[in-house]
């Protein structure tokens, strides 16, 4: 009925984040990531299956394309992280042996729970449930400290969002919900030399750059 998201560390179990969607994509992925940023900062590495939000593949079964980038990948390549794609089920055992178990359990959690029906754009803790393995069952890390680092770097709400370049005279239109007849009522601003784009975030809402500079922002 739901995807389960969780983003894991590769090295212990631990999970970090963990959420329902209606479907998997790019701005699920893009939560998670965000969700572990700010709990513990910026990572050196992420781990993921070939799916179409995470890689371009030229030819069906064979190597990602790490030229041609989609939104994610461009997205952590900004935040200096490197992306790793899994070539066989083995590479990713680790995440299927973890989800086999959510696959046999949170059903039953969430039941007894009374969440069954509701509340899927929620974190699992707002179910009163974990967040998923917790440190009990995680195998210990190979060396003491944390490779983690202080996110000091600006808005992760604009980095990890869709990025679309915009033209030289940028035409808006919105249309009438409450009158899908109505004639849609338009705008145009023309932009100087330089970086022009548009930001399209996870909660439906729009922004205008130029450059460093937001001109403008709308809500969904």
């Amino acid at each position: 009925m739901w995807d389960l998201i969780s983003t894991m560390d590769d090295a212990t179990s631990e999970h970090y984040s963990m959420f329902f969607v209606e479907q998997e994509g790019t701005f699920s992925s893009f939560r998670g990531v965000r969700d572990v940023i700010a709990a513990r900062g910026l990572f050196g590495s992420f781990y993921s299956d070939r799916g179409s939000h995470y890689w371009h593949t030229p030819e069906v079964g064979g190597k990602v394309d790490k030229e041609n980038l989609t939104q994610f990948g461009r997205a952590l390549k900004q935040l200096g992280i490197d992306m790793i794609a899994a070539y066989s089920p083995e590479a990713a055992g680790r995440s299927e042996r973890a989800f086999g178990t959510h696959q046999g359990r949170l059903p039953q959690e969430l039941a007894l729970a009374g969440n069954h029906r509701h509340g899927r754009r929620q974190p699992l803790s707002s179910h009163g449930l974990s967040t998923g393995f917790q440190c009990g069952v995680c195998p210990a890390a190979m060396e003491d400290g944390s490779a983690f680092v202080p996110w000091i770097g600006g808005s992760l709400d604009d980095i990890l969002s869709n990025t679309m370049s915009a033209p030289s005279v940028l035409t808006t239109a919105f249309a009438s919900r409450t009158d899908p007849a109505d004639t849609c009522g338009q705008t145009s601003l023309p932009l100087r030399q330089g970086s022009r784009r548009v930001n399209r975030y996870g909660n439906g809402a729009l922004a205008l750059f130029h450059g460093p500079r937001g001109l403008a922002y709308f809500t969904a």
